[in-house]
C-alpha cells in the first residue's frame, strides 16, 4: 500500500512575528553552520602564502606594535602586569568583538544571491560568523597561554583562579552584543550601503574609547574621562578578563549590571530589526 505523499510535504510560511529567534530551526540546520564557517575560512585565506598562519601572526605582530607604541615610547602603565601579556590579552578579546560587528554587518548585502534562491534560517549566517570570530579567538588564546605560563612560573600574574569560568561567559556575552550590533547595522546597510564604511571607521574609534591600550586605573577616580569610559559597555567585560587572567582589572558591579543589561537590549533590538528586514530586503539590496 502506497504512504501518503503528505507526510513529506514542507509548509515555508512568513513569519510576522518580530521577537522571533527559532532556535530549534537554526539547530536543525547546524551543518549549514559549520559550511558557513568552512567557507568563511577559506574566503579569507584562500590564495595566501602563510593561510592562517595570519591568525596568529597578525595579533602577535599588533601586540609587539601596541608594546613598543603604547608601553615603551608613551609609557602608559599596565597595572604591573608584563606588557606583552596585557596588550596580548587586550587585543585578543577586542578583536573577537570587532570582528562580531564588522563581519555581521554586512550578513544581508554579501549574501543577498544565495538569500535569493535558497530557503534556510537566515539567523544562522550572523550566528556562524560569530563562532568563526570565536575560533579565531581561541587560537590566539592558545599563543596568549604560551606567554601567560611563563610569566606565570616566574611568579609576575596572579590570576584569580576562582573566577576562570566567569571569563567563558564574559566571552559569551560580548560575542552577543557584538552579534546584537552586528545584524542591526546589516538591517540598515540594506538601504544605506555607506553605513558598513562609517561602522568599520566607528568601530576603530570605538577601541579608543575602551581601556584596551591602556589600564581604567589610569584615569583618576571621579575624572569625566574615567565616567565616560564607565558608560562603555564594553569596558567591564575588558576589565573583568584582566582581573580573572592577569590579577588586575578596575570594573564596579553598577558597571557589570550596565554592560550585561545593554547586551541583552541591543540583542532584543537587533532580533526585532532582523526579523523584520529579512521579509523584505531583497527589494532594497
Amino acid at each position: 500500500m502506497e504512504k501518503s505523499s503528505e507526510q513529506y510535504h514542507t509548509h515555508i510560511e512568513a513569519n510576522n512575528r518580530l521577537l522571533t529567534l527559532n532556535l530549534k530551526e537554526v539547530f536543525k540546520y547546524r551543518d549549514l553552520i559549520v559550511l558557513f564557517i568552512k567557507r568563511d575560512f577559506k574566503l579569507t585565506y584562500k590564495q595566501t602564502i602563510l593561510g592562517p598562519l595570519w591568525i596568529i601572526l597578525n595579533p602577535f605582530i599588533s601586540t609587539v606594535i601596541y608594546t613598543i607604541v603604547f608601553g615603551g615610547i608613551a609609557g602608559i602603565g599596565t597595572d604591573g602586569i608584563p606588557k606583552i601579556l596585557f596588550y596580548m590579552l587586550s587585543n585578543a578579546v577586542w578583536s573577537f568583538f570587532a570582528s562580531c560587528i564588522n563581519k555581521t554587518s554586512s550578513t544581508f548585502t554579501a549574501n543577498a544571491a544565495v538569500f535569493g534562491k535558497v530557503y534556510f534560517p537566515r539567523l544562522t549566517t550572523p550566528i556562524s560568523t560569530v563562532a568563526t570570530a570565536a575560533i579565531n579567538l581561541l587560537i590566539q588564546l592558545a599563543m596568549f597561554v604560551c606567554f601567560w605560563v611563563y610569566y606565570l612560573l616566574k611568579g609576575q600574574v596572579s590570576p584569580n583562579w576562582i573566577y576562570l569560568p566567569l571569563f567563558f561567559v564574559v566571552i559569551v556575552l560580548l560575542g552577543a552584543m557584538g552579534l546584537g550590533c552586528g545584524i542591526i547595522v546589516s538591517s540598515l546597510t540594506t538601504k544605506y550601503r555607506d553605513l558598513a564604511i562609517a561602522v568599520t571607521f566607528g568601530v576603530q574609534l570605538w577601541m579608543y574609547a575602551t581601556p584596551v591600550v591602556y589600564p581604567l586605573s589610569t584615569l583618576g577616580e571621579g575624572s569625566f574621562m574615567r565616567f565616560v569610559l564607565t558608560v562603555n559597555p564594553v569596558t567591564s567585560y575588558i576589565e573583568i578578563c584582566r582581573y580573572i587572567i592577569l590579577g588586575q582589572g578596575s570594573f564596579t558591579l553598577g558597571g557589570c549590571i550596565w554592560s550585561v543589561a545593554f547586551t541583552v537590549i541591543i540583542l532584543f533590538l537587533g532580533i526585532i530589526s532582523f526579523n523584520r528586514v529579512e521579509k523584505t530586503f531583497m527589494d532594497t539590496v
